[in-house]
């Protein structure tokens, strides 16, 4: 609660500043996907295909995590509470959610470019690569990505509300890579790491075009805010809230009654 008041409360250059950080950090997610179907030649299982592009996309979403830049689908949920606790205003959270995501899809943005001009110049980036990481997240009817982004929102959710639970970094550690694997391996849609592979796909000519992005960051988006918003943060915040009195025991008057 006092971590996300002070992320609404921050000055919008600095919120600005953290999220194109996470922009550009989350981005290395889709670098590392692209560099692994590159130097595979492509993977005659599709599940250890997924599983390793999970693994290396979890490796970026643990830059974002514990450097506590300011990643939107994390904010969806954990921005949410001060307001549902009384303590923070609908329009503050709204400030914090645009202001960090714009951030973060102009670091995407970002990141993409780079891709395109260096990746195919070191030979370590085919552009079929992320034809192919575009294509496992854009044919599909608005309700699948909607409900895909439902999925990654929750996980992205359950990734912030552990870490935050964690007494220590090895946990967090663990948390992150554990659970945002699920995400790259899906793959479920994820509004920000996907916006670097699909604008990477059409950056590189792979049949992408802006409509598609359009379809895919709507629908993705909404869905990743109910997947945190509502999953994570509204009913965690629920069962705390409703926890009921602590209650005080004499612990040796209990034994001695047993």
């Amino acid at each position: 609660m006092e971590s996300a008041l002070k992320e609404i409360n921050r000055p919008p250059k600095g919120v600005f500043l953290s999220g194109l950080s996470a922009g550009l950090n989350l981005s290395f997610g889709a670098l590392l996907m692209g560099m692994a179907l590159t130097f595979s030649g492509g993977f005659d299982s599709k599940l250890v295909q997924q599983v390793i592009l999970g693994g290396v996309s979890s490796i970026a979403f643990l830059f974002v995590v514990i450097g506590q830049t300011e990643l939107f689908t994390a904010h969806s949920t954990m921005a949410i509470l001060p307001v549902l606790d009384g303590r923070a205003t609908v329009r503050g959270l709204g400030r914090v959610w645009s202001v960090t995501y714009v951030s973060n899809l102009v670091g995407c943005a970002l990141f993409a470019g780079l891709i395109t001009i260096l990746g195919p110049a070191l030979g370590i980036i085919d552009a079929e690569a992320f034809g192919t990481l575009a294509s496992a997240l854009l044919p599909y009817s608005w309700w699948v990505i909607f409900l895909s982004g439902v999925i990654a929102g929750w996980l992205m959710g359950l990734v912030t509300w552990l870490s935050a639970a964690s007494r220590d970094t090895v946990s967090r550690i663990l948390f992150v890579l554990l659970v945002t694997a699920v995400i790259g391996s899906g793959p479920f849609h994820h509004s920000i790491l996907g916006t670097t592979e699909i604008l990477s796909a059409m950056f590189l000519g792979q049949g992408v075009s802006l409509g598609d992005f359009g379809h895919f960051l709507l629908w993705t988006t909404s869905g990743n805010i109910v997947g945190g918003g509502v999953f994570v943060g509204l009913l965690n915040y629920g069962h705390v809230a409703l926890a009921g009195e602590q209650q005080d025991v004499d612990f040796d008057a209990t034994k001695e009654n047993e």
